[in-house]
Formats: C-alpha cells, structure tokens, sequence
C-alpha cells in the first residue's frame, strides 16, 4: 500500500522559510514522478513542483520565480520542498503526490498524501 506522509507545515512570518518533507513507502517509484502540489480555501489544487524520482529532472510551477526548490533523497525515499521568501499568498494546503511518468499535470498524479497546512503571516 503506497503511503506519502508529508511534514513539515506551520505558521511562519512572511520573508520566513519552511521545508516539507514527503516521505514515500509502499512500492519502487522507479519511473515516478513526485509533485508538490498546493490548494488555498475556496480555489482548485494548484501545481508547484515535481521531480522524477530516477532521473532528478525538476519541473516548476510557470509562476514560480526562484523562491521554491524540490529535492529528493533516495535512500531516504523522500521529497522535499525548500521554500523560501514566503508570502502570505503562499497560505495553503500542500500536498505531496506520486504518479507513473507524472510531471506539471495533476491528471497524471494517482497516490496523493493528507496534506500540510503551510500559514504565513503578514
């Protein structure tokens, strides 16, 4: 059984920094690709980042301009999300997902974790 588990979430001022971490068990992600995943109250889950687990190619979020970065640990079997500079749009649930060949697109993504609430304060 696949389980994502994500950590790290919390209250931060904004300017501050968090780091996510999703842990990954259940199965061999070879071919995966791992993704960040984001949903502020009352709007549609939004992409944030994604790496494929084999190769390390990294994707990002069009809107995205340097404050985030993904990184995995393979031994660990976990992803993780640096963020940096938040602001306080940055309030939301962030999800970590697992889906074959995933990449940007939130179709592709088939195992999804309960999510961490990221809040910054302004």
């Amino acid at each position: 059984q696949v389980q994502l588990v994500e950590s790290g979430g919390g209250l931060v001022q904004a300017g501050g920094s968090l780091r996510l971490s999703c842990a990954a068990s259940g199965r061999s992600f070879s071919g995966y690709g791992m993704g960040w995943f984001r949903q502020a109250p009352g709007k549609e889950r939004d992409f944030v980042a994604a790496i494929r687990w084999t190769t390390g190619i990294i994707y990002y979020a069009d809107s995205e301009n340097g404050r985030f970065t993904i990184s995995r640990d393979n031994a660990k079997n976990t992803v993780y999300l640096q963020m940096n500079s938040l602001k306080p749009e940055d309030t939301a649930v962030y999800y970590c997902a697992a889906g074959f060949g995933a990449t940007k697109y939130i179709n592709k993504y088939n195992y999804w974790g309960q999510g961490t609430q990221v809040t910054v304060s302004s």
